[in-house]
């Protein structure tokens, strides 16, 4: 099995950052509707189909976790933001549902 082109994080990974108080950038790149339904706390919304215009906004020297539902999503903005010259950006393996597993206040939908 091929390596992916991009970094991940793990659920647990991410968890015991936050648990630690790391403050990495937490990029939510799911809808409005989603985000409205879970996310992790401290969350930023910028929906996939913006990623382009707003990667202005976005810093490319901090730590940013790319969240989606199940990872795919953001497998292919952390993708962007690497070729975008992001010096640490990672994919949430399994994306917010994977992170349910790890953190019950987060609820799965």
């Amino acid at each position: 099995m091929q390596e992916p082109d991009y970094k991940n994080v793990t659920p647990r990974e991410l968890k015991e950052k936050l648990d630690r108080g790391e403050e990495p950038i937490l990029l939510d790149v799911r809808e409005p509707w989603e985000f409205s339904l879970a996310r992790i706390e401290g969350s930023r919304l910028v929906p996939m189909a913006e990623i382009f215009d707003r990667l202005s906004d976005l810093d490319p020297h901090a730590e940013t976790i790319v969240i989606c539902h199940h990872g795919a999503r953001s497998a292919y903005v952390t993708r962007i933001l690497d070729r975008s010259d992001f010096e640490s950006a990672y994919n949430l393996e399994g994306g917010l549902d994977g992170y349910a597993s790890v953190d019950a206040s987060v609820p799965r939908y």
